[in-house]
């Protein structure tokens, strides 16, 4: 059964003829049955809303997310306490899933929990982990939009297969990940572009617009000038990932460390080695130096293969 709290909004709605807030609510209703797994339910009700009255928005079918390929979806390995955050942008993003498990609370005033955050930075420092990060804290699926199969060469192509995408997702409790946004959010003032590639950016932010709150939509960008400026103003939640300072690359080396008994050097020289790497650079370099450890038992030296690595990773970077 349907919380109270959006049986009370949903009557709120009906009266004041609000019908695209009555329509959001039935979809919020939607993904609560989803959830508890009660798909007959799910499927008679969006059935109802897909067919009743003329004035209803015009609704496309949806498409299974594997058939179509416009979605994959991404089993979340990563919790927040896992990643290396700055303070603000923890704080903001532990603050939208407080809202999200309590949002039963909010919309018994009225309100409704923020589901629209935008993540930017250099790549490999936590965007896409901090996305599978919400995903896993709010216990719900991860999908990801793929442009392979999104992005068309033929006119008006592109939008449709938005369309079908936001029409999927829009009664399903999930978090929808756009990666590297700037390929389909681009400025559509900038004169090099066609008349298609704004149809499509208006498409895509009417889209975003229109999602439910149980939709959590996070964007990831290496290069946030390039955006429509529409864009940004879309989101109500931005949160910047740095490359790590040398400090931040120590914190997260002894972080990991203790999970494995060591690297066979200390925290600091792996720091100071590893000046201006990204995070998963630096992941990448302590899961070789265990990986190599491992693979040469039981004659091999772990100061020694650290050693090693490093001194590889010197001269990659030179």
């Amino acid at each position: 059964m349907a919380r109270s709290d959006l049986l009370l909004n949903l009557v709120e709605a009906e009266r004041s003829g609000d019908r695209q807030r009555f329509l959001m609510v039935v979809e919020s209703v939607i993904a609560e049955e989803r959830r508890k797994q009660h798909h007959l339910v799910a499927d008679r009700l969006e059935e109802l809303i897909s067919t009743t009255g003329s004035s209803a928005t015009p609704r496309y079918q949806s498409p299974p997310v594997a058939q179509d390929g416009l979605l994959l979806e991404v089993v979340p390995r990563r919790r927040l306490a896992d990643l290396s955050l700055t303070s603000q942008t923890a704080t903001s993003v532990s603050e939208v899933i407080e809202e999200h498990r309590r949002r039963d609370v909010l919309r018994a005033h009225g309100l409704e929990p923020r589901h629209r955050l935008m993540l930017v930075g250099p790549p490999g420092n936590g965007k896409t982990s901090l996305a599978e990060a919400i995903a896993a804290e709010l216990m719900v699926p991860m999908l990801v939009a793929s442009y392979e199969t999104l992005i068309s060469s033929y006119l008006g192509e592109t939008a449709s297969r938005l369309a079908a995408l936001f029409e999927f997702v829009r009664s399903r409790e999930c978090v929808l990940f756009f990666d590297e946004f700037d390929t389909i959010a681009k400025e559509r003032a900038d004169d090099h572009d066609t008349g298609e590639l704004k149809r499509v950016v208006s498409s895509l932010l009417l889209g975003v617009d229109r999602l439910p709150s149980h939709v959590v939509v996070v964007t990831a960008s290496n290069h946030p000038e390039v955006l429509d400026r529409a864009a940004g103003r879309r989101f109500q939640v931005h949160a910047n990932l740095p490359a790590p300072s040398q400090a931040e690359i120590q914190r997260f080396v002894e972080r990991h460390e203790k999970l494995v008994h060591g690297f066979g050097v200390s925290p600091e020289t792996i720091a100071k080695t590893m000046v201006g790497a990204s995070y998963s650079e630096v992941e990448y370099l302590l899961l070789d130096i265990r990986r190599r450890y491992v693979l040469g038992l039981p004659d091999s030296d772990l100061k020694r293969t650290a050693r090693e690595r490093l001194d590889r990773w010197r001269k990659q970077t030179q």
